[in-house]
């Protein structure tokens, strides 16, 4: 009887070096139209049929690294330090490219392209290690033949030994001596009673648009709840949009239809339109030739 009750804690227990928060993440640009995504969930629970997956996001734009590298940014943080993310944006798959697996500062791992998609998330929890996925060791048995759906046959293979302690980051493959490509992101600044940035992303559901103008960049324009913006949107140099709009911590404050700017939940600044598609009223699109210049009208003293 006590050999048995053993027996089965045994069974009980995680692989090691996993722990109990251990997650298995999935960000593609796939959509769930067909069996791709499933086709990798399946892979990962055939490598450990306890193992938790969730999706961060699988409605990426197709092929657009740039949009897949903020959301990764965007969620992230918020997972426990120990998951792992398999991340396929891979306009690029089956060429020099290499397959990586990053482990940032944080603890974080992220398995997938080094293609730029761990830009944003290598310049906000730091870069600890980089290593090569060696594909001749780590792949989907009898995947060989395969060369278009690393998705499947090796991130997600990757990924879910990696979250289930059966490999460690050091038998992945080599440690890489550079950093992880990144993609040029032009950082925000202030001139005057003025601050620009590049449009980040778009909040798809609702048309707002975000800006990676932060806290830092706002606090020297010393701008309060209740002072005006003059907003002006270019795109490659050129006058999309531009409106006056006041700054308001909830969208209730103005009108239905009417502007506002107001910082999103990232704390950086950000304009919408009440309960309506700014994006869509001006055609607004983001990335690093998007930029957003907000002119304070009512510039207070600096205290």
């Amino acid at each position: 009887m006590v050999q048995r009750l053993v027996l089965l804690l045994l069974l009980a227990l995680p692989f090691p070096g996993r722990t109990a928060d251990s997650a298995l993440v999935f960000l593609t640009d796939f959509s769930l139209r067909d069996g791709a995504v499933s086709a990798m969930k399946g892979v990962a629970h055939g490598v450990d049929p306890s193992l938790r997956q969730f999706d961060l996001t699988h409605e990426i734009p197709p092929f657009n690294i740039w949009d897949g590298s903020f959301r990764l940014g965007q969620a992230a943080p918020f997972w426990p330090s120990n998951s792992v993310f398999v991340c396929v944006v891979d306009p690029g798959v089956g060429t020099d490219r290499l397959p990586v697996v990053l482990r940032t500062r944080s603890g974080h791992a992220f398995v997938g392209p080094d293609n730029g998609l761990f830009s944003s998330v290598a310049d906000q929890l730091g870069v600890d290690a980089l290593h090569l996925i060696d594909s001749s060791r780590h792949r989907l048995p009898g995947s060989e033949g395969s060369y278009t759906f690393h998705g499947r046959d090796l991130f997600a293979h990757v990924g879910a030994r990696l979250a289930s302690g059966q490999i460690t980051l050091t038998e992945v493959g080599p440690r890489l001596t550079n950093e992880p490509v990144r993609i040029p992101v032009p950082p925000p600044n202030h001139s005057g009673n003025r601050c620009t940035g590049v449009i980040t992303v778009l909040d798809v559901q609702f048309g707002n648009v975000w800006s990676n103008i932060d806290p830092k960049t706002l606090a020297a324009l010393n701008a309060q709840p209740g002072d005006r913006f003059r907003i002006t949107i270019r795109h490659h140099g050129k006058q999309v949009a531009r409106f006056t709009a006041p700054y308001v911590t909830t969208f209730g404050e103005v009108p239905e239809g009417k502007p506002l700017v107001y910082l999103n939940s990232l704390l950086q600044l950000s304009i919408a339109l009440n309960q309506d598609n700014l994006a869509q009223r001006y055609r607004i699109g983001s990335g690093p030739d998007w930029t957003l210049e907000a002119l304070l009208l009512n510039r207070r003293p600096s205290p």
